[in-house]
Parts: C-alpha cells; sequence; structure tokens
C-alpha cells in the first residue's frame, strides 16, 4: 500500500469517527429547529417580525445541517462516485447554508436597527411588508454569494476528502473568508454598537415607565441576538483556522464543533427567547395533562391528573 492510498484511508477511518457525531448533533439541531417553526405560526403571540426571522434562521439551520449530512453520506457510503460536477453542487449547498445562516443574522440586525434607532422616523421598516422584502433580497444575495463553487474549477472530487475548496487555491479561499463571515460578521458588529449606544442614550433621557420597559425589551433582544450569534460563531472559529493554517486536525474539529454549536444555539434560541419559552412550557404542561373519567354515585365526571 503507498503513501497516497494510506492516507485516504486514515480518512476515511476519520471521517467513520467523527461524522456520525456531527450528524448526530446536526439531528438535534435539526429537531428543536422543527420545533420553534410549527410553533411559531400557530401562536398568536408569536406572530411578530422578530420571531419571523428566527423562523428564517431555523430554515437557515434546517439547510445547513441537511447539506452538511448529505456530503457525510456521499462520503463514506458512496466513494465511489467520482463525479467533478456532483461534488461542485455539494460544495455549492454547504457554502450556500453557511451564509444563509450567517446572514440571516445579518437580517435580525438590521431589522434591530429598524426598531431600535429608524423607527421613528421611517416606520414603514418596522412591517411585515418591509421584512418580506428584506428576507427576498436576503435569499438572493446567499444564492448569488457562494456562486464561484460551480463556476470556477477549483472545486473537484478529491478521494476521502469532503467537497471544499483546497487550501491551494487561496484567492477563492480569500474570498470565502471574507464573504461569508468577515464582511457580514464586521457590519454586525457595526450595527450593534449603533443600536447598543442609541438605547443607552435613549434609557438615560426616558423617565416613564413605558419608555423603560421598551428599552428594556430591546436590550433584551439585542442581548439574545448576539449570544445565539457568538455561539454560531465559535463553532466556525476552527474551520477559519484551519484556512488559514492548513493544520488537518482543526479541520476535524470544526466538522464537528460547528455542528455541535447550531444543536446549542437552536437549544438557547428556546431558552433565551421569553415568548418561545412560555408557548414551549405550555405545551409541555398541556401534553402532561390527562383526562380520566370518574364515576361518582352513579353519574360520571372528569378528573384532570398530571
Amino acid at each position: 500500500m503507498n503513501v497516497s492510498t494510506t492516507t485516504i484511508v486514515q480518512d476515511y477511518t476519520d471521517y467513520r469517527l467523527i461524522a456520525p457525531l456531527s450528524m448526530g448533533f446536526a439531528s438535534v439541531a435539526v429537531i428543536i429547529a422543527s420545533i420553534i417553526l410549527i410553533l411559531v405560526p400557530f401562536n398568536k403571540q408569536l406572530r411578530t417580525v422578530t420571531h419571523l426571522l428566527i423562523c428564517n434562521t431555523c430554515i437557515s439551520s434546517i439547510l445547513y445541517c441537511c447539506s452538511q449530512s448529505n456530503s457525510y453520506v456521499y462520503l463514506l457510503f458512496f466513494p465511489s462516485y467520482t463525479s467533478d460536477v456532483s461534488c461542485k453542487w455539494r460544495a455549492y449547498f454547504n457554502y450556500m447554508s453557511i451564509v444563509a445562516v450567517v446572514y440571516s443574522y445579518l437580517l435580525q440586525a438590521i431589522s434591530r436597527l429598524f426598531f431600535a434607532v429608524l423607527s421613528t422616523r421611517y416606520r414603514w421598516l418596522t412591517s411585515f411588508k418591509a421584512h418580506f422584502i428584506m428576507l427576498i433580497i436576503n435569499w438572493i444575495v446567499v444564492l448569488i454569494v457562494p456562486s464561484p463553487a460551480i463556476l470556477t474549477n477549483d472545486i473537484y472530487f478529491r478521494p476521502g476528502y469532503l467537497c471544499w475548496i483546497p487550501i491551494k487555491f487561496m484567492i477563492h479561499v480569500a474570498y470565502s473568508m471574507i464573504a461569508y463571515y468577515l464582511l457580514p460578521v464586521t457590519i454586525i458588529v457595526i450595527i450593534y454598537i449603533r443600536i447598543y449606544r442609541r438605547i443607552k442614550r435613549s434609557a438615560m433621557a426616558t423617565t416613564n415607565h413605558t419608555g423603560q420597559r421598551k428599552t428594556s425589551r430591546d436590550l433584551e433582544v439585542l442581548r439574545n441576538i448576539m449570544i445565539l450569534f457568538c455561539i454560531y460563531i465559535l463553532g466556525a472559529v476552527p474551520s477559519v483556522f484551519y484556512m488559514i493554517s492548513g493544520i488537518d486536525i482543526l479541520y476535524y474539529i470544526g466538522i464537528v464543533s460547528v455542528s455541535f454549536a447550531v444543536a446549542v444555539e437552536k437549544f438557547c434560541s428556546i431558552v433565551l427567547d421569553r415568548e418561545i419559552r412560555k408557548v414551549f412550557k405550555r405545551g409541555l404542561c398541556q401534553s402532561r395533562t390527562s383526562v380520566v373519567p370518574m364515576t361518582i354515585n352513579g353519574h360520571t365526571t372528569t378528573r384532570f391528573t398530571a
């Protein structure tokens, strides 16, 4: 067995260990995201612009988990499928799903900017119509940004490897780092600094109870979004370092860490959001309550038990 064959066997062995773990975390994330997608449209108090954008992030997360799992299935169970075209499309959907998640948080940041800073002057920006337009534009951008994956010949089938951009194509790698992560993250940070300063100034100038409650609510929503976004970004850190350094162990850590981060982020979406948490708890309480018929003096009554 020559060196290249030994390397391929080793790569397959590594993927057989880490791919099921990553797919397990991805499955948990899909389940939690699906629960949120079911809760929001069927509960009136959750039919808000904020929760509309949370659902958009959930859809993006499901897309990410499914596309990554699909890549693992091809790698582990269809190693003889060597089509470069198929590999390009798998890479495109993988990168598109990453862009979808990151840009969904950018969309939430822009929405918070509308509510916290621009709502008094441009009220229409906080409407559902404006946000549906933003969602359409967002998904057009999501489809376009990763297009170099299929427009160039940088991605091709490599035995024992997932369909990603090889490190040797530094221009494409640099584009990916900037367009997928650095640019949107920078814009998000700038927006949130702007919002935070505005909210703090409003808090200092507000004396009535209603204004203080609104300020407190804005800060809570801002905090929740930042926590969830930071969880996701931390999961992507090993992959970014791998792109820079080419150290293999970071590549394998990144495969698991991103799926784990998405699962944690989805769980925290329920824990941190007050309205979703209340609806979720109420649903659990109702599911635990059973109806037991009782007969007393010939009359049937009903008793509820938990």
